[in-house]
């Protein structure tokens, strides 16, 4: 039976990690199971294209007993791929046994805030879903949007993404101020209302930091944290034994409050 994301409880905390090599993706995964990860996020930007490959992949799966997500954004480190080719490997990877697929949310259209509305691009991303799911594996719907969201931009944006078939919906936006860390409080909040599939709201910039603590006690349901910080990558997450440390001493989540 293949490993997933969505029947564990939540807060579910993924390792997030790159690598060039299958070793190197072992180990980091070994390394996060170590420290208590319940997941494992691979971003491929990095991958070698000699391992692009379901064989290669599914060694990695195989390495440890956690669902895996693996994500493809426009960031190729070897040599620039169409949003079409991208999607050849990450085919591969539910072919190989992933848990979950990231579709970008402006997937097959580049476009501000990582959504698009185009009809065509639309219907494009839907055909793929389909495709993901008939493999065996779940997805989720994605948008980095590199700029501050109020909490209704925010919920409109996931809705959006939710209608199109996905099984978790996630956004990152910007909080910078004392004022748009509230903001970006609340959204997490009002999300757990608006939404009918599990959400990953998350945040970048100078407030982040007490939002990606906060934020999983307060309705995201998966969230990202490293193994250990590697000067190739900018991953600028927290560490996955300082998130366990947060929660285990929080030991409280609004979602045993009321129902979600």
């Amino acid at each position: 039976m293949r490993l997933s994301f969505l029947n564990k409880p939540y807060p579910v905390i993924s390792g997030i990690m790159a690598g060039q090599t299958p070793g190197e993706l072992i180990a980091e995964a070994r390394g996060a199971e170590a420290d208590g990860a319940h997941g494992i996020t691979v971003e491929l930007f990095d991958f070698k294209p000699e391992f692009r490959n379901a064989d290669s992949l599914k060694g990695v799966i195989n390495s440890v007993a956690l669902p895996f997500m693996f994500c493809f954004y426009r960031n190729d480190r070897w040599g620039t791929k169409s949003d079409e080719e991208r999607q050849t490997l990450l085919l591969a990877a539910a072919d190989a046994g992933a848990s979950m697929i990231d579709v970008m949310g402006d997937l097959y259209d580049p476009s501000p805030r990582e959504i698009t509305y185009k009809a065509k691009a639309i219907a494009k991303q839907k055909r793929l879903i389909d495709r993901i799911h008939k493999k065996g594996a779940d997805v989720v719907m994605s948008s980095h949007t590199q700029c501050v969201r109020t909490a209704d931009e925010t919920a409109e944006h996931l809705l959006s993404l939710e209608s199109r078939g996905a099984d978790v919906v996630k956004l990152v936006s910007t909080v910078n101020t004392e004022e748009e860390l509230a903001e970006a409080l609340r959204t997490t909040m009002l999300l757990r209302h608006e939404l009918k599939v599990p959400f990953i709201h998350l945040c970048s910039g100078k407030f982040s930091r007490p939002h990606r603590f906060l934020c999983p006690v307060l309705g995201t349901s998966i969230l990202f944290a490293v193994h250990r910080y590697d000067s190739r990558y900018n991953y600028m997450q927290p560490t996955i034994r300082a998130m366990k440390r947060v929660l285990d001493s929080i030991r409280w989540d609004i979602n045993s409050l009321s129902p979600r």
